[in-house]
């Protein structure tokens, strides 16, 4: 069923002071903050077990100025990161937002760290894309899955209530506010619930096709590598009860995805001295844009697929991902002491392939825009075939910075609070201006604002 909007019925299942619909990252950090400011909470989701976008990432949250951070020596500033941000976007994104953004996300860092004893460190043996200085935080897996049962855990410790299988479908808004929610159970029952105030964690569209079909047709036929449950609730009811939503057409892509076997491939392949070929073993693009963009880019090849070409060298730093572990234990990663025999391994021509390497100069600046350092690749050489997917719609319900939801006529909806992929994060308006940790940088920020902003 669709997403609706209702009138509030007579009498509600039950009540609680502060519902949030989704228990990803941004929803799990909005309850545990509610809760620390005294709210009574209550969490749905759809999932069996809380999971979501935040499952399938990297768990990494990019952060300016926190403890971890200056422990390590590192200069750093709230304004460089808001820099980056929108140089990336192209100047794109509200600058209200990214400032809200940069500002606070050390202040939950060092929360989560200090007060719930989540493990986060600092990825300090690679430079992500767009980052001036090294910010990117993790859990020791840097794997999603663990940051999500990490702060599942937390949740629990904390007495809040979490109910899964739960799916909210219908709205209940009237006289300009929100009054509740209907969940739709696992045997098909319905439970209305009641709050004083509602924050929208349910993420974003992805999982929706008609959606995606409708705006962001550059990537409809890119591998779906998101959660399904992402279906747009938020979107579909914000176009019924007047919420002003921006950037749709904004999106997470990933042009590093083993093929066939779904699973991601760092990005560190690449900007550590690797590049992306095509099946005739050329390359075909500036690799250093980003991995959101080489989405498009790689989709753009024959069969939509490309090949990640690196080394011995930089797989001993994709190690620390579990995912590439995953991916090297399934044979997606091949290896060769020459680049002859890597050519045979990948099905790629191995003239071709020898020549492309061989033009890759430690000086300059080659014919694709790209800067390569010192360090050229070496046997042993390794090598994936890859392919462009869909990981997150980055467009949604703009907020203001009580992560608030604005109306189409420039108001709010006072008890009303989005976060995460369900509200407009900071990736401007297509794929090319997506930082890495965008994503999870407004989950966790927005979760944080919403989770301890003042009722109504």
């Amino acid at each position: 069923m669709a997403p609706t909007v209702k009138e509030p019925p007579q009498k509600f299942d039950f009540t609680v002071e502060t519902l949030i619909v989704g228990a990803g990252a941004c929803g799990l950090i909005a309850a545990l903050s509610a809760m620390e400011a005294g709210q009574e909470v209550l969490v749905i989701e759809a999932d069996a077990v809380p999971s979501g976008s935040t499952a399938l990432s990297a768990g990494l949250i990019p952060a300016a100025g926190t403890k971890i951070q200056k422990a390590a020596g590192i200069k750093d500033s709230t304004a460089l990161f808001a820099a980056d941000i929108q140089a990336k976007a192209h100047q794109e994104n509200n600058q209200a937002l990214v400032d809200l953004l940069a500002q606070n996300a050390a202040e939950v860092i060092d929360w989560l760290t200090q007060t719930h004893g989540l493990a986060f460190s600092l990825v300090d043996d690679f430079d992500y894309p767009g980052h001036s200085s090294r910010r990117m935080h993790g859990l020791p897996t840097r794997a999603g899955s663990e940051l999500i049962d990490a702060l599942r855990s937390a949740a629990e410790r904390a007495g809040i209530d979490i109910i899964c299988g739960r799916r909210a479908e219908t709205l209940y808004f009237a006289d300009g506010l929100v009054h509740g929610v209907a969940a739709l159970r696992p045997d098909g029952g319905i439970e209305t619930i009641g709050c004083d105030r509602l924050i929208l964690a349910c993420n974003g569209f992805g999982g929706n096709r008609a959606l995606v079909s409708e705006h962001m047709p550059d990537i409809e036929n890119g591998l779906w590598f998101g959660h399904d449950g992402n279906r747009g609730e938020a979107v579909l009811w914000a176009s019924q009860i007047g919420a002003a939503t921006e950037h749709l057409g904004a999106f997470q892509g990933h042009g590093n995805v083993a093929h066939p076997h779904g699973i991601l491939i760092t990005w560190a392949t690449i900007t550590e001295g690797g590049v992306q070929v095509n099946a005739a073993g050329e390359r075909f693009w500036n690799e250093a844009q980003g991995y959101s963009e080489a989405a498009r880019a790689v989709l753009s090849q024959a069969q939509g697929v490309a090949y990640a070409i690196f080394d011995g060298r930089i797989a001993e730093i994709a190690e620390q991902f579990e995912d590439f572990k995953r991916a090297k234990a399934e044979g997606a990663i091949k290896s060769s002491g020459t680049l002859e025999g890597l050519a045979q391994a990948l099905g790629l021509p191995a003239d071709t392939l020898s020549k492309t390497i061989a033009d890759i100069s430690p000086n300059g600046t080659d014919r694709f825009g790209r800067s390569f350092g010192g360090t050229l690749l070496s046997p042993p050489y390794c090598g994936v075939r890859v392919t462009g997917a869909l990981f997150h719609t980055q467009g949604g319900l703009q907020v203001d910075a009580s992560a608030r939801v604005i109306r189409n006529n420039g108001g709010v909806i006072s008890n009303l609070y989005a976060g995460g992929g369900a509200a407009c994060g900071v990736s401007g308006s297509g794929d090319r201006g997506y930082l890495s940790g965008n994503g999870l940088l407004a989950a966790a920020v927005l979760g944080r604002i919403a989770g301890r902003a003042s009722r109504g």
